[in-house]
């Protein structure tokens, strides 16, 4: 952080704060199946692994790829 004095690391911070706990508010209200919802986040971590184990993979080439062909 000292190598950074022009951030302003309290507001990034209340800033980080406030959206977790939009988050939260969120899944109470939104009454968000925690089961499902941790089932996922293991799918995408899954699905994170195999994409850093693959060197040849690259996700910005695959998002071009799919946008030209869609033009």
């Amino acid at each position: 952080m000292k190598n950074y004095p022009h951030i302003n690391w309290s507001e990034i911070a209340r800033r980080a704060i406030v959206e977790r706990i939009e988050i939260e508010e969120h899944i109470v209200n939104e009454k968000i199946n925690l089961n499902l919802l941790n089932e996922a986040i293991e799918v995408q971590d899954k699905n994170r692994h195999k994409t850093v184990i693959n060197k040849t993979w690259s996700s910005t080439e695959e998002i071009r790829k799919w946008r030209e062909m869609r033009k």
